[in-house]
C-alpha cells in the first residue's frame, strides 16, 4: 500500500513556509504584492473568467471609457505589445503556453493574474513573514517602504504617478490598466486564521530587511523598472541564502548542536566552465547541495515532533512556554530525557501503523535494516519515513534552490551547464544589486549617503556581510588550506571581478596599486537626500 499522507507530510512553516517546487520570481513577487496590501494575509480575487491577451489589449485599445488613458494605442500594436512587454507567461513560445499574470510592476497587478497558473508555492508568505519579524530598518518599518512603493496610489499619488515621465511606459500602462478594469474585480482579505512562526534565522531576516531598506535609497533615482528587478533578484538572492543556510543549520540544531553563524560559497566570475576557478565553484556548490538529504531527515524528524507535541496538548500537556506555534527549539526538548516514556508510546503507536501500512512493499529490506540498528520506535518511523521520500525530495528541493539562486538568469547566483555540473557565480545583475547596497553609508545627521568604496573594502563586505568568496576561499564548506595551485585560480578570479565591475560602470582605473583601486557609485545620494 504505501506510506499514507499523514506520514508523508514533509511542509512545516516553523522551518520554511516553502513548498519546495520550482519557483518563478516573477509569481513570487505578484503573490508577495497581494500580501503586502492585505498585511500578509492573501485575498480572494473574483472575476468572471481567465484573463487573455485579447483581453488585455481590448481593454486598452477598443473600450471607449478607456479611451482617455490609452491614447494613440491601436489594436494589433498593442496585442503584440501585451504580450511580449507586459505578460508573465508559463512555457511561453510553447503550445502549452498559459497566462500567469500581469508583470508586478505596480502593486494592484496581483487583481489581474490567473492564480491557477500563478503559483509562488509559499515563497511570498515566507519572505513576507521574514520581513515582518525582522526589526524594523534604520529609515523606517521595512513593510511600510515597499507598500509606499509598490502601491503610491495608497498615499493619493496615483494621479501624478500615471502622468509623470519618471515612469516608464510600461508601468503606465498596467496602472492604467488596473485602473480601467477595477470595477470588474472584487478583491477582498482572507481572514482564515494563520499561524505566524518566528524566523528560524533571525539574522538573515534582518539582514534582508536591512538590505531592503539600503535599496530603497536609490528608488528616487533609479528606474521604476529597474528598481523593481533589483528588488526581485535581492528577495530571489536572500531567499536563496537562507534555504542554503538551512541546509546546514537544520541538522545541527537537530543533532543538539549550536549551528556555525559562519558560511561560505566561492563563486567563479569568470564565468568559463572547465576553468581552475569554475571547478572551485562546482566545488563550493557541490558541498552545499549534497547537504540536501541530512536536510530532509531533520525536517521529518522536526514535523513527527510537531505530531507529536499536537499529541500531547490533546492529552493537556503544555510543551512550549509560548503562544501559538510550537518554536522548533521548543520542539527540540521533546527528545529529551524528561519526554521518553510519551514520545515512546507515541513511536510504537506510529511505527506500527506503518508497518502494517508498507507491508511487503519494494522497502521491504530496507525498512528491515533500519528496524535492526535497535533505535527507539520513535527515531525508527522518522528514519523509514526518511528512506521512503528523501529521493523525492531531494529532487525538489534541488529545483527550488537552483529557481530561488535564478539559475543561468540574469541575477544568478548559479549556473550549469547542459552537461555539466552547477557551480556558484556572481551575475552582472546580481553584482549591481549588491554594489547599490554595500555603497550607502549612514550619515553623521541621520539617513544614510553613497561613498566610494576600494574593491578589498567590498570584497570584505561581501564575505563579512552574505558569506561569499571571491579572492579566497571560505574556511571550511568544503574547502581546507588553499594549494599552490588554487592561488592561481583566485588571483584569475580576482582580474575578472574587477572587469565585472568596470563592464558594469562601478569602477575606473585611477592606479594600479590594489588599495587604490575604488568603486564609485553610479547614483550619488548626499546627506540631504538629493542626487547628482
Amino acid at each position: 500500500m504505501g506510506l499514507r499522507q499523514q506520514d508523508t507530510d514533509f511542509r512545516y512553516p516553523g522551518i520554511s513556509y516553502i513548498d519546495y517546487k520550482l519557483l518563478d520570481m516573477d509569481r513570487v513577487l505578484t503573490a508577495f504584492l497581494m500580501r503586502l496590501n492585505h498585511g500578509g494575509a492573501p485575498s480572494r480575487v473574483s472575476r468572471s473568467a481567465d484573463l487573455t491577451v485579447d483581453h488585455y489589449a481590448e481593454e486598452m485599445s477598443k473600450k471607449e471609457e478607456n479611451r482617455h488613458l490609452f491614447e494613440g494605442f491601436d489594436e494589433e500594436t498593442t496585442r503584440r505589445w501585451v504580450e511580449s512587454h507586459l505578460i508573465d507567461m508559463v512555457n511561453r513560445g510553447k503550445p502549452t503556453q498559459k497566462i500567469a499574470g500581469l508583470r508586478p510592476l505596480y502593486g494592484y497587478t496581483y487583481r489581474l493574474r490567473n492564480a491557477r497558473h500563478s503559483r509562488s508555492y509559499g515563497a511570498d508568505e515566507h519572505l513576507y513573514e521574514l520581513l515582518r519579524h525582522a526589526s524594523a530598518g534604520r529609515d523606517g518599518d521595512t513593510l511600510r517602504l515597499l507598500r509606499e512603493f509598490f502601491f503610491p496610489d495608497l498615499s493619493g499619488a496615483l494621479g501624478p504617478l500615471t502622468a509623470t515621465a519618471d515612469v516608464d511606459v510600461e508601468t503606465q500602462a498596467l496602472i492604467s490598466l488596473v485602473e480601467a478594469v477595477k470595477n470588474q474585480v472584487t478583491d477582498t482579505r482572507d481572514n482564515r486564521v494563520r499561524m505566524s512562526y518566528p524566523p528560524l534565522l533571525p539574522d538573515a531576516a534582518k539582514l534582508l530587511a536591512d538590505d531592503v531598506v539600503r535599496l530603497l535609497y536609490h528608488r528616487r533615482y533609479i528606474p521604476r523598472s529597474v528598481m523593481i528587478d533589483y528588488l526581485k533578484i535581492l528577495f530571489a538572492f536572500h531567499l536563496g541564502l537562507y534555504h542554503l543556510r538551512l541546509l546546514k543549520a537544520l541538522p545541527a540544531l537537530t543533532a543538539g548542536q549550536i549551528p556555525e553563524s559562519q558560511h561560505g560559497f566561492f563563486l567563479d566570475v569568470g564565468g568559463t566552465p572547465n576553468s581552475s576557478t569554475a571547478r572551485l565553484a562546482e566545488r563550493s556548490a557541490q558541498t552545499w547541495y549534497a547537504r540536501i538529504p541530512d536536510f530532509v531527515q531533520s525536517t521529518y524528524l522536526v514535523k513527527k515532533l510537531d505530531d507529536f507535541a499536537r499529541h500531547l496538548q490533546r492529552r493537556g500537556k503544555r510543551v512550549s512556554g509560548a503562544e501559538g506555534p510550537v518554536p522548533v527549539a521548543d520542539l527540540l526538548r521533546l527528545l529529551g530525557p524528561s519526554w521518553t516514556k510519551d514520545r515512546d508510546a507515541f513511536g510504537t503507536f506510529k511505527l506500527t501503523a506503518l508497518l502494517e501500512s508498507t507491508a511487503a512493499d519494494d522497502h521491504e529490506r530496507e525498512i528491515r535494516e533500519i528496524i535492526d540498528l535497535g533505535l527507539d520506535d520513535f527515531t525508527t518511523y522518522v528514519e523509514i519515513v526518511t528512506a521512503y521520500k528523501v529521493n523525492f525530495h531531494r529532487k525538489y528541493l534541488t529545483e527550488c534552490l537552483d529557481a530561488l539562486l535564478l539559475k543561468n538568469r540574469s541575477g544568478a547566483m548559479i549556473a550549469q551547464p547542459r552537461r555539466g555540473r552547477r557551480r556558484f557565480v556572481l551575475d552582472g545583475r546580481l553584482l549591481e544589486v549588491l554594489l547599490q547596497i554595500a555603497l550607502l553609508t549612514p550619515a553623521p545627521g541621520g539617513g544614510m549617503h553613497t561613498a566610494e568604496l576600494r574593491v578589498d573594502e567590498f570584497l570584505t563586505i561581501l564575505r563579512d556581510r552574505y558569506g561569499l568568496y571571491v579572492d579566497r576561499l571560505p574556511p571550511g564548506d568544503g574547502f581546507d588550506r588553499a594549494a599552490i595551485t588554487d592561488h592561481t585560480a583566485l588571483r584569475a578570479n580576482l582580474n575578472a571581478f574587477i572587469g565585472r565591475l568596470r563592464e558594469i560602470g562601478f569602477y575606473s582605473d585611477l592606479s594600479d596599486a590594489y588599495l587604490s583601486q575604488t568603486i564609485t557609485p553610479r547614483y550619488v545620494v548626499s546627506t540631504d537626500g538629493t542626487t547628482r
